[in-house]
């Protein structure tokens, strides 16, 4: 559900904070095993219920992608006590919006209400998760909201398979190889049970992180959670199979045509660790550092002074099991991938070998401490960031201590992580071009 209702934006923002400061929590698990964080703030009456589930693309099957994602759109269809077509009438009838999203390690749903409606929100996140209706009318309709959410997102957007073609050349195991939303025709060759058996598997409250955000009462809304949740039977344990990929030891190079774009675009990609590791946080810094706006080290020299590339960019594209360090830029007429690559491996040899300066890397530690800050201005982004941290990193204080590990990473640690990860012989050399025919590979 990608387009929400906007009527609490306001009260949300009344509900922010503007410094950075302790986040408090209270967290406790159910006898089925749904864990529980309450996160109290009275300073504007909106509640926030959010349910995340520890599910995404990676526990899919390679013929049948895209289930995680059609999931998020399913289980609005309606519950044994919600019929079809109410879920949205009854938020928008309350004052309320919601929405949900999928990544490849997780699925997360969320209500935003008025305070007096913390009862109701909890109610309708019990009947998804206890009593959801996966018939076929509902796989049917969605299917074809799927469909024309990749052909408007993906098939009919410049640059729109970007993702796709670089999870696919540097992952040969591991489920990150294919894209979230994954391939239309899985979905049309699935069926009912199988739709049925992966809601039976995923989403059931051992799997999932119940949070309660905002003005309530902590007495009541552990008297409501106790009454509409631990009646929910505990799921079967799910067993997760750690997949590895082999290092990459050579230069992989490929291409991929897309029929949405004029100009090429030219791709570096790193496999890099965990986002769990220090060393994926330093890769965040150091991304920051060479392309984090047009005060940064490749746009200033590719774009601004060379006029080289059109634009120039480089990000830590974080996830579970392993991140991707991707580097990309649309070169002006008249320069090529090699160019290109060439510039950028110079500043990446810079940064190997010698030490960046003390003012840029207090410059880092600020945008770091003011990301941290812009995260946690409202109810609904602490929200996230609590079921974040318990599901994917397995510590929910992390919202309150992840800035001190940003800011005790030194300059020898950024000199230091570039050395160990981004060698010539450990990436990808994507060359995203004009389909010559039209057509896209």
């Amino acid at each position: 559900m990608k387009k929400s209702l906007i009527a609490l934006s306001a009260m949300l923002m009344l509900g922010s904070i503007s410094t950075a400061q302790n986040v408090a929590f209270e967290e406790f698990d159910l006898d089925n095993g749904l864990h529980v964080i309450l996160h109290q703030d009275n300073s504007a009456p909106v509640i926030i219920t959010s349910v995340m589930y520890h599910v995404g693309a990676k526990d899919e099957q390679p013929d049948r992608t895209g289930f995680a994602h059609f999931f998020e759109h399913l289980l609005f269809e309606g519950t044994k006590n919600i019929e079809r077509g109410e879920w949205f009438k009854i938020v928008t009838a309350n004052g309320g919006q919601n929405n949900a999203n999928t990544s490849d390690d997780r699925t997360y749903y969320y209500e935003v209400f008025p305070s007096n409606n913390l009862e109701l929100a909890l109610w309708m996140e019990s009947e998804r998760l206890m009593h959801p209706v996966i018939n076929q009318i509902g796989v049917d309709t969605q299917n074809e909201v799927v469909k024309e959410e990749k052909r408007l997102r993906v098939d009919n957007q410049p640059y729109g398979n970007l993702i796709k073609a670089v999870k696919q050349n540097l992952f040969k195991t591991h489920p990150y190889k294919w894209t979230t939303i994954g391939e239309m025709e899985h979905l049309d060759a699935a069926t009912l049970e199988e739709f049925q058996a992966f809601n039976k598997k995923f989403y059931i409250p051992n799997n999932a992180v119940l949070v309660v955000a905002g003005q309530f009462d902590k007495e009541q809304a552990k008297e409501w959670i106790e009454k509409y949740f631990s009646a929910i039977p505990k799921g079967t344990p799910i067993k997760r199979n750690k997949i590895e990929e082999a290092p990459i030891t050579q230069t992989i190079n490929a291409s991929w045509e897309d029929p949405n774009i004029q100009k090429p675009m030219f791709v570096q990609t790193y496999r890099t660790p965990s986002m769990k590791t220090r060393e994926a946080r330093v890769l965040d810094m150091l991304s920051t550092y060479l392309s984090d706006g047009k005060s940064s080290v490749l746009y200033k020299k590719i774009v601004d002074e060379k006029k080289m590339a059109l634009q120039i960019g480089a990000f830590n594209f974080s996830q579970e099991d392993y991140s991707m360090y991707i580097i990309l830029g649309i070169p002006m007429e008249g320069f090529t991938q090699e160019d290109i690559n060439k510039e950028i491996d110079e500043e990446i040899v810079k940064v190997q070998t010698e030490l960046i300066s003390d003012k840029d890397l207090e410059k880092l530690r600020n945008i770091f401490e003011n990301q941290y800050v812009n995260s946690n201005t409202s109810v609904e982004g602490i929200a996230s960031n609590l079921a974040t941290y318990y599901l994917l990193y397995g510590d929910v204080n992390l919202i309150n201590t992840e800035l001190d590990i940003y800011k005790s990473i030194t300059k020898e640690e950024i000199r230091d992580v570039a050395k160990k990860y981004l060698n010539t012989n450990q990436r990808l050399l994507l060359n995203y071009m004009p389909a010559t025919d039209k057509t896209q590979k």
